[in-house]
């Protein structure tokens, strides 16, 4: 089994473990980012309105599609990254003893081509970005399924509660309201959010080098603990989800949409639809919650990824790669 293949899995396993360890936080933020009325419940009564209404199982409903669409895109994303990276250092002449770590370009071109290759052969080279994320636009529709799980038993007539339909039922429901393509709802916005993943990347593996630089300095060699992977993890994560932060309000709520004649048509007309109702604000709904769950939800996944990984080599009698 190739390096990368190996990171892939430890990776989708990593995000499955971190996902529904903090997916009640994941789904009061998609709740928070959809609500569309000025005044917004605080965390506390929007859990306690949940639990009267759908009880302890309703801050859970649209794991299973969520578990479902990370494993797909953190596999994907984790191979491809590793596998770009492994090509870029691959190309350096460097000695046994030198540091080898990705600038700030070479990161965020491996977190770029993750993001926007399509699965192609594992080979020797890079692989090529398509026109358009293959990986997102092929998941949409699992992440519509989860918002609107997350999100259907809102209703415009407060106290409302729908029946609470499994993963096929929600499919059904929504080719039925708005045909096959309502499965794409959001895709706009989500392609774009591919630059989200791309700042988490590149973040974290400049920390990574400022890190390891320092120690280097100071010894001959460098280590890095869980506590700084959490950490620098936590911080990468951060800064990517505060900087992008209003394109995932933007999704959330084309994905949540009902078929509606007067649903926006563009990304455009969805910014100027919450500015004009909401404000500035309105883009910036349920970012608490949101960045504490990307922030705990990273700092599980590249804790849990690397010692996975690292024990996957192990058991297979194989000495895992440095990471510098």
């Amino acid at each position: 089994m190739s390096d990368s293949l190996i990171h892939a899995v430890a990776g989708s396993t990593g995000g499955v473990i971190a996902m529904t360890l903090t997916y009640p936080l994941i789904f009061l933020s998609t709740r928070a980012a959809v609500e569309t009325k000025k005044e917004q419940k605080t965390t506390r009564q929007a859990v306690i309105d949940t639990l009267k209404s759908e009880g302890i199982l309703g801050l859970y409903s649209g794991l299973g599609s969520s578990l479902l669409g990370i494993a797909v895109t953190n596999g994907v994303y984790y191979f491809f990254f590793e596998k770009t990276r492994a090509v870029l250092l691959a190309s350096r002449k460097l000695n046994d003893s030198d540091f080898r770590g990705l600038t700030t370009l070479e990161s965020m071109f491996a977190g770029f081509l993750a993001g926007m290759s399509s699965r192609v052969p594992v080979t020797k080279r890079v692989p090529t970005p398509l026109a358009g994320s293959v990986t997102t636009i092929a998941s949409n529709p699992i992440w519509v399924v989860q918002t609107t799980q997350a999100t259907q038993s809102m209703s415009e007539s407060e106290g409302t509660v729908t029946a609470k339909r499994g993963i096929v039922g929600t499919i059904r429901s929504i080719i039925r309201a708005g045909g096959v393509q309502a499965l794409w709802r959001g895709v706009g916005p989500a392609l774009i959010l591919v630059i989200n993943p791309i700042l988490q990347y590149t973040c974290f593996e400049q920390l990574r080098n400022l890190i390891i630089r320092r120690r280097l300095s100071k010894a001959r060699s460098a280590t890095l603990s869980d506590l700084d992977v959490l950490v620098m993890s936590a911080i990468a994560k951060l800064v990517a989800t505060s900087i992008t932060y209003p394109y995932i309000v933007l999704k959330s709520r084309a994905q949540a949409a009902r078929a509606s004649a007067d649903a926006p048509s563009s990304i455009a007309a969805s910014l100027m639809a919450i500015l004009s109702a909401e404000g500035p604000a309105g883009f910036y709904k349920g970012l608490g919650n949101k960045l504490i769950q990307s922030v705990l939800t990273a700092s599980f996944l590249f804790v849990s990824q690397r010692r996975l990984y690292e024990a996957a080599k192990t058991a297979m009698g194989l000495r895992p790669h440095s990471r510098h």
